[in-house]
């Protein structure tokens, strides 16, 4: 993930851009008129659909994108260039071609359930004067981008003359070119370096019912071979994906919860993308395309994602390791980025010989909100605050143990004699601390919205069980 985070590759994405339009609305009665719902519209987005939903999960992965496509001259590709440009997508290489309707598909939101859709779009050809204008702009970009990603929704932009052009273009310049198809026949995608092909989409454009691993096998290696391809990932849905390199892997995924399965074809594409263009080999793109999907499957409508929402992600999946849970201040930092609607739990102590009051403190604090962070004295700061004698056990045993618990979220050391600026950073909605603190002053009280104090279990305390220990 360092390289990702660190490499800001550029990327050209050549296809189809459509808008998508949500009405969201709640339904509560059948029309009068017609046995058909109702929906109360109360209010509406738009949102990039097509090829445009890759440019928004790559500009969001933290990518340069160049676009080339064609749009109408008309109010739909207006809005369209507007929303790229305002996120930052090059887009001189988008031409508008007059007669045509730019693609837009309309859906209607009752209850979080689609109830219909409507689309307004051209779906012939561009003509041949698009297809040149498209080209030239290609051999223009060409030599600056780390790959070229072809997202097909067959809309009349990739043409078979124009797709064996841009191949060609990519192999005489030895860029890697990565294609989302559609259709029937793949013969015009001969030649590019990889396509992604669902299960279903798979199966029409090789005639083999895919319905076990020899048959997807069997899919797989025909459409890398007829093709002259270097790779072809078959996309299974919640059964992650199937990769055919030099060898067969079945890749599974876990996504938590599929609430939308719109736009996690354009998602794999961005993402496989994105990771192969920073470096990454194709087994690793395939594994960091395989997360980004069962992040957005979880979102409503065609969505993006961010490398931070990637690592929570992960961290979801390691959730019962402890050492997942050890955080530096920039990593708990960006994590926290991607949990805006949960409310932040900190508290923070030296925690050196954990005991029962310890655990118990510590759930009644996690019992508080979503997420508890500890902050952990570090073994210089327990020195100065309790004597050289302390702590007993050194920090990487003390951050472990806790991090073990339950309802311990994270665990992030700190150097300081108060955790001041653990709390500046994270500005947690609840501080807790131990009513042993009535009356006195909270460090950080002014930065968190509010303080709690937990009454601690008589009779247990670090000191009491050191103090029993000597007297042994």
């Amino acid at each position: 993930m360092d390289r990702l985070r660190t490499y800001q590759p550029s990327i050209l994405v050549i296809g189809d851009l459509m808008l998508d339009h949500y009405l969201w609305g709640k339904c509560e009665r059948i029309s009068p008129e017609a046995p058909v719902q109702v929906v109360d519209i109360q209010n509406e987005s738009t949102v990039l659909g097509g090829a445009g939903n890759v440019v928004n999960n790559l500009l969001s992965l933290g990518a340069k994108v160049n676009v080339l496509s064609v749009v109408g001259e008309d109010e739909n590709g207006k809005e369209l260039l507007c929303m790229l440009e305002t996120l930052g997508a090059v887009v001189k290489g988008i031409v508008q071609q007059t007669g045509r309707k730019t693609s837009k598909k309309s859906r209607v939101i009752a209850s979080h359930q689609q109830v219909v859709r409507y689309d307004s779009e051209s779906k012939e050809e561009i003509t041949e004067t698009s297809a040149e204008a498209l080209l030239a702009q290609c051999i223009a970009c060409i030599p600056s981008v780390d790959i070229i990603l072809l997202s097909d929704y067959g809309k009349g932009v990739l043409t078979p003359s124009f797709t064996c052009k841009v191949i060609e273009l990519a192999k005489k310049h030895q860029k890697p070119i990565f294609v989302d198809p559609k259709g029937d026949d793949y013969h015009k995608y001969s030649g590019a370096t990889l396509i992604t092909p669902n299960k279903k989409e798979a199966s029409i454009a090789t005639k083999i019912a895919i319905n076990d691993d020899e048959s997807l096998q069997k899919a797989g290696r025909l459409l890398k071979e007829s093709l002259g391809l270097e790779y072809a990932i078959i996309t299974l849905s919640e059964d992650g994906m199937a990769i055919f390199g030099e060898q067969f892997l079945k890749m599974p995924t876990v996504a938590r919860e599929v609430y939308d399965v719109t736009g996690a074809g354009d998602t794999v594409l961005a993402a496989l993308g994105y990771a192969y263009a920073s470096g990454q080999g194709i087994q690793e793109a395939a594994s960091f395309a395989n997360k980004a999907a069962a992040v957005v499957v979880e979102k409503l409508g065609s969505a993006t994602v961010t490398l931070d929402e990637i690592d929570a992600y992960e961290h979801s999946l390691r959730s019962a390791t402890a050492e997942s849970k050890l955080k530096s201040i920039e990593e708990i930092t960006r994590l926290l980025h991607t949990k805006k609607h949960q409310k932040i739990v900190f508290t923070n102590g030296c925690f050196d010989i954990l005991h029962v009051g310890h655990v118990k403190y510590l759930e009644i604090a996690k019992s508080f909100g979503d997420v508890l962070i500890v902050g952990l004295n570090s073994d210089d700061s327990i020195k100065r605050l309790k004597g050289q004698s302390r702590p007993i056990n050194p920090l990487e045993d003390r951050a472990y143990i806790l991090a073990s618990l339950e309802s311990v979220s994270y665990v992030v050391p700190f150097e300081e004699d108060t955790p001041l600026e653990l709390i500046s950073v994270l500005k947690p909605d609840i501080l807790v601390k131990g009513t042993d603190y009535e009356g006195k002053e909270v460090v950080g009280s002014d930065i968190a919205k509010e303080v709690r104090l937990v009454q601690f279990v008589e009779g247990k305390s670090t000191t009491r069980i050191i103090e029993r220990i000597q007297q042994k």
